[in-house]
C-alpha cells in the first residue's frame, strides 16, 4: 500500500490487492511476537520434523491451521538434520514495534471520520493533518477476514480516502484470509484481476 502511494515507484503497478490489512497505524498484536519467539524456540531446540516443531508452537498458538501455516516456513537444515527457519527471526523480533507503523497521515478526506484504530493524537486532529497526503487511484481490492479485526468500521474510512476506487471482498475466515479460505481466495484474486487487466 505504501509502495502504491508513492508516486516515485508506483509508475508499474496496475493494480493492489490487500489481504486483510488496512492502511493504518496501530501496534501489532501481542501473537505475532509470540510467534516469532515460538519459531525461535524450534530452532533453538533443535527438533528435527514439523510434527516436534508443532508441539512447540502449541504453547504460542491454540489454532492448528495457523500453526501449519507458520510451519510452511521451516526447512531442514541438511548439515544439522534440525528444523530452521528460512526468514531471518531475529531481525523479525527486533523489528516488531515497527511493524504496526505507516508512513502516510490519514487523508483531510477522512479527517472527519472516526479516528484510525491505534492513530497517534496528530492523526486525530483534523487541524495538524497533512493535508497532501497521497491517494492511489488505481484499482484496488481489500479481501476482509469476516472474523477479523484487521479491517474495521474505524479505519476503513482511510482505506476509502487512500484508495478510492477500492473494491472489498469477506471471506468467511480470521485474518489468515488466504490460509484458512485459499480456494476462495484464489477466486476472489482471479475476478478482480480478470474485471480490471486491460485488452490488449
Amino acid at each position: 500500500m505504501a509502495f502504491a502511494l508513492n508516486d516515485a515507484y508506483n509508475k508499474c503497478l496496475h493494480t493492489l490487492i490487500s489481504a486483510d490489512m488496512a492502511p493504518s497505524i496501530g501496534k501489532i498484536s501481542p501473537e505475532f511476537a509470540s510467534y516469532a519467539k515460538g519459531m525461535q524456540e524450534i530452532e533453538e531446540s533443535n527438533v528435527r520434523s514439523k510434527a516436534e516443531g508443532d508441539k512447540v508452537l502449541q504453547a504460542y498458538e491454540k489454532s492448528l491451521p495457523t500453526r501449519q501455516f507458520l510451519l510452511t516456513n521451516a526447512i531442514t537444515d541438511s548439515a544439522t538434520q534440525t528444523l530452521r527457519f528460512r526468514i531471518p527471526l531475529d531481525i523479525i523480533r527486533e523489528s516488531i514495534p515497527q511493524i504496526g507503523e505507516f508512513p502516510y497521515s490519514l487523508p483531510s478526506a477522512a479527517a472527519d471520520s472516526p479516528p484510525l484504530a491505534g492513530a497517534t493524537a496528530h492523526e486525530e486532529n483534523p487541524e495538524k493533518a497533512v493535508t497532501t497526503t497521497p491517494t492511489w487511484s488505481g484499482p484496488t481490492l481489500f479481501i476482509k477476514g469476516a472474523r477479523s479485526a484487521y479491517i474495521n468500521h474505524r479505519n476503513l474510512p482511510a482505506c476509502r480516502a487512500f484508495f478510492p476506487h477500492m473494491e472489498m471482498e469477506t471471506l468467511d475466515a480470521g485474518h489468515w484470509v488466504h490460509a484458512e479460505r485459499p480456494a476462495e481466495f484464489v477466486d476472489a484474486v482471479e475476478r478482480f484481476l480478470r474485471a480490471h487487466t486491460p485488452t490488449k
